[in-house]
């Protein structure tokens, strides 16, 4: 009685996102003991309306081991192109009925799936990941599983490329976290510039500070807010476990936030996961953010994915399982890794690539590379130019689909499923599966 106590006063004092949590973690011998117990009776809750079983999900899990939802790169954008994006990535003209279509097919593969968790490897909302554009496209599919996500921020939500206007995350934290209210009751703003550029500035909310995207600092950042004072810094890693199971939520957006990629602020993120890391004592351990380290599309995103080769050593070192990333639009498995690309089949760390949440899809590129002048081999940091051909077990740029992995008590299972096929291919099979089973390194190497 008293073990039931402790595991609900611990759900309380963590909040509702934690209670969910809890009562997802060993619910089966939980039940047991609920149904065992007469203590509820004696409260006057029968079964039939306290018991985790008796409700439907997502406010309880299946039996079994949790199963956690994983993919990246989803909504369009609504209304207008930005000016100078690329086309077609908005729900409006041509490709409209597709990106629509995709974007829905996957949330209705989620919903199917009904799983414990939904990881999100970034780039949630395109363009530049304005809180508007989060209402009124992400949340019309994805937004039913808001209270099961725990996602990772993409370059979309930090947009500086393609001409267009990044919003520094203020979008992505305020869908999260909430948005902040003046005393009068209106929405706190911040005025967001595009620097270093100069080609205008974008208005958005101000998130609370912590919440289901992680931390948001209140100040640090370029530009002012409504009221004149400082706009704030996305931080937005965290950890949580899941079963035996302990899964890290990071940021690789360094780019646009102080010190750039080599700085002060990049430097905090590589020293909180070391902490983490360092106290870390599950099973099993796996990481998500957005930009790969080793790219299906010959196509590493420059400087995000050399930097996170440093999260892939920090990881390697304390014995983690898997990275799950996005970015590339296609689905991608590679065989177990050390963090330089050697293949490693004792304490490897597998990727997977998942990033067909509904955007435009890639092309995956197993051929030989030539690096050009002043640049180096985009398929893999070391320069090999036959690293996809050697180290790719499996991937398609051809479908929109969502993985589940199964989280075992000492492996785990993954089971990639198209939900829908491009139209612009025209050729090949109909649908597309890739599954298969691994085991975690165990605690010898932690």
């Amino acid at each position: 009685m008293e073990t039931i106590r402790r595991k609900l006063r611990a759900a309380v004092l963590m909040g509702a996102t934690a209670s969910v949590m809890v009562f997802a973690v060993g619910a089966k011998a939980q039940n047991e003991n609920f149904n065992n117990n007469q203590w509820w009776h004696s409260k006057g809750w029968s079964s039939g309306n306290w018991m985790p079983n008796d409700n439907p999900w997502p406010y309880n899990r299946l039996q079994g081991s949790p199963v956690l939802a994983v993919v990246g790169d989803v909504a369009c954008q609504p209304g207008e192109e930005e000016s100078g994006e690329k086309p077609g990535e908005n729900c409006s003209g041509d490709t409209a009925q597709n990106l629509l279509a995709s974007q829905a097919a996957t949330a209705q593969q989620i919903e199917n799936m009904k799983p414990d968790l939904v990881a999100l490897l970034g780039d949630e909302q395109y363009q530049v990941g304005q809180y508007s554009d989060f209402e009124n496209s992400y949340e019309t599919t994805y937004g039913a599983f808001k209270l099961i996500t725990r996602p990772a921020p993409g370059n979309h939500e930090f947009y500086t490329e393609h001409g267009a206007i990044g919003v520094a995350g203020y979008g992505y934290f305020s869908y999260f976290n909430g948005v902040q209210h003046n005393t009068d009751g209106t929405v706190m703003t911040a005025t967001i510039s595009d620097n270093p550029d100069t080609d205008g500035t974008f208005t958005q909310p101000v998130p609370h500070s912590d919440g289901q995207a992680g931390h948001f600092a209140q100040s640090g950042g370029l530009g002012t807010n409504s009221t004149g004072g400082p706009v704030g810094v996305g931080d937005g890693w965290y950890s949580y476990n899941l079963g035996s199971w302990h899964l890290i939520s990071l940021n690789i957006e360094c780019e646009t936030q102080p010190g750039g990629c080599t700085g002060s602020w990049i430097a905090s993120e590589l020293e909180w996961l070391k902490n983490d890391l360092s106290a870390n004592h599950s099973a099993c351990t796996l990481a998500y953010w957005h930009q790969p380290v080793f790219s299906p599309t010959n196509g590493i995103a420059v400087p995000e994915g050399p930097t996170a080769q440093q999260f892939w050593q920090l990881l390697y070192e304390h014995g983690a399982d898997l990275v799950l990333n996005g970015h590339d639009h296609l689905y991608g498995r590679y065989r177990p890794l050390d963090p330089s690309g050697k293949s490693d089949p004792r304490r490897g760390i597998r990727e997977f690539v998942v990033g067909t949440g509904g955007e435009t899809l890639d092309p995956v590129v197993t051929t030989t590379v030539t690096s050009g002048a002043g640049e180096t081999n985009m398929e893999d940091p070391s320069g090999n130019p036959n690293f996809n051909a050697e180290n790719l077990e499996a991937g398609t740029g051809e479908f929109w689909g969502v993985m589940g992995l199964t989280l075992n008590p000492n492996g785990y299972a993954w089971d990639f499923e198209s939900a829908l096929k491009d139209p612009a291919q025209t050729t090949g099979p109909a649908t597309y599966s890739d599954k298969g089973v691994g085991s975690c390194h165990g605690p010898a190497f932690r």
